[in-house]
């Protein structure tokens, strides 16, 4: 008779930040894999991961401007070919009619100033995420207009299989 195993189950907050880094493995950045879910009531509405613009050759075929140029992280953000995971996930919302007001967004790093921007005025309301990208004056804002940010150990990235 085969015993059978208690699965962990991850909490909620492990479980939706796990599933952004999922959605990281299809970025086309060579810097970064970012990902990002954002989530309502423990439904997902939209995700994003930080690509070129639907249609547009991206950095895994044409390589990175930033690198060629020598431009550092979190540094001008306009010479990117990518669009952020959190923007990409935030205009998938606009595309389908999703209404993020009172959500939250988990990602796999902390959001730039642009994103922390979008997502301010985007209503979304809390902020996960267990990784940090070098601009952090995303902060500032976030206090003033109410978003919480929270930084959470970073997930266990391997999928339990009980057979």
């Amino acid at each position: 008779m085969r015993q059978s195993k208690k699965a962990e189950r991850p909490d909620w907050d492990e479980y939706f930040l796990k599933m952004a880094y999922l959605v990281a493995e299809r970025s086309t950045c060579l810097r970064h894999h970012v990902g990002a879910v954002i989530v309502r009531k423990k439904h997902i509405l939209t995700t994003g991961y930080n690509g070129a613009a639907s249609g547009v050759k991206d950095c895994l075929k044409l390589g990175c401007l930033r690198n060629e140029r020598g431009i550092k992280s979190g540094e001008r953000h306009e010479i990117c070919r990518a669009i952020h995971a959190e923007q990409n996930a935030i205009i998938q919302a606009g595309l389908h009619g999703i209404d993020v007001s009172g959500s939250t967004i988990y990602c796999t790093h902390s959001p730039c100033i642009l994103c922390a921007k979008m997502i301010a005025n985007a209503k979304i309301k809390k902020f996960i995420t267990s990784g940090k990208y070098s601009d952090e004056s995303f902060k500032a804002l976030f206090k003033e207009v109410g978003i919480a940010y929270n930084i959470i150990y970073s997930p266990r990235l391997t999928i339990k299989h009980l057979d």
